[in-house]
């Protein structure tokens, strides 16, 4: 889009992307040298379609080998390509692991990270025996007896504001001073549909491995190596080492990124 007047510059506009990927084959959100990345990957396209150096924000970052059902992201543009029109051109170029499902103006001042009011991860476990092989991308399986019950009350205790230190794993990439482990939870369940069981968690943000971690120790709840009121215990605890392992990250998807005030697309 152009600004009234003759020899005015084109104006930037502040576009808002809605984008799926199967993070399978990539290292990961985050630009890395040599490593194959989502936003590395979408940096490029949008580079040589509009021949305009991108900086490209997104919500947060997703590791490797997580999934994405609707990542958010905002880059500036002068370019005057229509907003479906640039959103087809992307899916013409990009690999198709890799999706736009949207793109739409937003104000100047929007940004992905800041104002997201709030992100949903679901973490989807495969409890039949033999997890097929079309879903193994996108499951972990574990086939072991669970008390599921016990595993949701122990995912109730998680809503609220708290110190979510013992379900973070360092990031080395983080300053120090950036480095407030609180978080608040809207909701924490999990549900049985068919062979899965899904953990589904909304939050006003989540720290480094967060929801991988906990889920590790909610299984460790189903197996009866922890109780379910022992979650209170380990949140007080404030140590990693309180908490379970990680558990692999195929079976992690972000769901969604919420903002307020922000028309559908």
């Amino acid at each position: 889009m152009l600004t009234e007047g003759a020899g005015d510059s084109p104006r930037a506009r502040n576009l808002l992307l809605r984008l799926a990927y199967d993070g399978t084959d990539f290292y990961g959100w985050q630009i890395q040298p040599d490593r194959p990345t989502i936003q590395g990957t979408l940096t490029e396209v949008l580079q040589n379609i509009t021949g305009e150096t991108v900086h490209l924000t997104g919500s947060g970052r997703t590791d490797a080998g997580v999934h994405a059902c609707a990542q958010a992201a905002n880059v500036r543009l002068t370019s005057p390509i229509p907003c479906p029109n640039l959103a087809q051109a992307l899916n013409d170029h990009l690999p198709e692991s890799i999706r736009i499902l949207s793109v739409q103006e937003v104000p100047p001042d929007f940004h992905a990270r800041r104002d997201a009011r709030s992100k949903v991860y679901r973490y989807r476990i495969y409890r039949g025996r033999v997890c097929p092989p079309w879903l193994s991308r996108y499951v972990y399986p574990f086939s072991y007896p669970l008390e599921e019950a016990s595993m949701q009350v122990a995912a109730g205790v998680l809503v609220g504001t708290q110190d979510f230190r013992s379900f973070a794993s360092t990031d080395e990439s983080i300053k120090e001073a950036d480095r407030s482990t609180v978080r608040t939870i809207f909701s924490s369940t999990l549900e049985r549909t068919g062979e899965e069981l899904i953990y589904t968690v909304e939050g006003s943000g989540f720290l480094h491995h967060m929801v991988r971690n906990i889920v590790v120790t909610l299984l460790l709840v189903g197996r009866g190596s922890l109780a379910a009121d022992q979650i209170a215990e380990i949140l007080a605890a404030k140590d990693r080492s309180a908490a379970g392992p990680t558990v692999p990250p195929r079976g992690l998807h972000l769901v969604r990124v919420e903002y307020s005030n922000l028309p559908d697309p």
